[in-house]
């Protein structure tokens, strides 16, 4: 049987989601602790990859058993697991069902804090220096609908087989002091939303006008974007799937 878990993480103790050799994962973690309980060797397989230091607050995963498994082994789980890791539900889906591949969008919020914060220090990007416009910002947000390849905030030297996203929403928010962006896609690159970050945040600083973005995402090429955003104000916040 196929299950599907759907959990959260603080990624500031990981090297991302996946695992990779000589380095602590949330993968790592998940696997060993339903191969200690299930007393079998589990694979999972995430939504998505995650940076190092970039958070979960609503991702899923998959794995196959041949056991039928109750509702309290996500409370067993939880036991096993350390307290970065946090499993809210366990459920059985069709045995093709996959957490990567039918995934229909993918939804990140990245946040800044305008003033210092000794309290969000670790939670969002302190850009107190230099005031931003988000009204600049979100102009520049807008331009992002009229294309769908983001070559221009991909990493480098990855295997991507194509660099195409349909952009299904992006904005930014001010809350007080805090600037939160949301943005949603069928798909991202690796370090894309980091990217356009530090893109956005150019423009809201003055360095770069709005209109800019059209030329620096059609140079198709990384170093025509700003740095990437710090990977600790960067949040998964949503998967979705067609469970029907």
């Amino acid at each position: 049987m196929r299950y599907f878990i759907e959990f959260s993480y603080n990624g500031k103790n990981y090297f991302g989601y996946q695992i990779q050799p000589n380095a602590i994962s949330v993968q790592e973690e998940l696997e060993k602790a339903l191969s200690t309980i299930l007393r079998e060797e589990i694979k999972t397989t995430g939504a998505g990859r995650t940076d190092t230091g970039v958070h979960a607050k609503k991702i899923f995963a998959h794995f196959d058993t041949e056991k039928v498994l109750g509702n309290e082994l996500s409370r067993r789980l939880n036991s096993f697991l350390p307290a970065d890791i946090s499993i809210k539900r366990i459920f059985p889906v069709k045995a093709d069902f996959h957490a990567r591949f039918d995934a229909t969008f993918r939804t990140y919020e990245y946040y800044i804090s305008l003033e210092k914060n000794p309290f969000t220090e670790e939670s969002a990007w302190q850009h107190w220096r230099k005031p931003l416009d988000i009204n600049k910002m979100n102009e520049a947000c807008k331009i992002l609908f009229e294309y769908e390849d983001f070559t221009s905030f991909a990493k480098l030297h990855t295997d991507n087989k194509t660099n195409l996203c349909k952009m299904y929403k992006a904005e930014w928010e001010q809350n007080g002091s805090e600037l939160k962006f949301t943005v949603s896609a069928n798909r991202f690159l690796r370090n894309m939303v980091r990217a356009i970050v530090g893109t956005m945040v150019e423009i809201g600083s003055g360095k770069l006008k709005p209109e800019d973005l059209r030329k620096v995402i059609e140079d198709k090429h990384r170093n025509s974007a700003g740095t990437s955003a710090p990977a600790h104000g960067l949040y998964l916040v949503d998967v979705g799937y067609d469970f029907d």
